[in-house]
């Protein structure tokens, strides 16, 4: 349904920064399975939106002297999923670290929607991020 204020808006994109542009791709084209919208500008300064799926996208910016710090105001990123263990097979086979295993989890809502169950994941990307795969049939 469209936003009061927005119309038909929405989630877009996170960004996110990176030194290290081939390992950022890697992780986000090879092991999530983001494909390229658009890219723009030339090494060191990079950048792009890469699509998660159904227009949802993360941008990128490669910037050899940024450093992370160690949480940042975006506590995680999550990705929407309808194949969470074969997705954290693959993720898993690719070497990337998984900071929290494949789990039921049920949130209790408080705003009368009820017990809503999820299945989540979380995975650490190669510039510190945190990336949560989420699987419903609700949110």
């Amino acid at each position: 349904m469209p936003n009061a204020i927005l119309g038909h808006g929405g989630f877009h994109h996170a960004a996110i920064q990176t030194r290290d542009w081939a390992a950022t791709m890697r992780f986000y084209r090879d092991a999530l399975g983001c494909t390229d919208k658009i890219t723009w500008a030339e090494a060191p300064k990079r950048a792009g939106m890469f699509d998660c799926g159904d227009g949802n996208y993360i941008e990128v910016f490669e910037d050899l002297a940024w450093t992370h710090a160690p949480i940042g105001p975006i506590y995680h990123l999550a990705l929407r999923t309808t194949r969470i263990d074969a997705a954290m097979a693959h993720i898993k086979s690719m070497g990337y670290k998984v900071t929290v295993e494949t789990r039921d989890v049920t949130i209790k809502s408080t705003n009368g929607l009820g017990d809503i169950p999820v299945r989540i994941a979380f995975i650490e990307g190669p510039n510190g991020e945190s990336v949560e795969l989420l699987q419903n049939s609700v949110l």
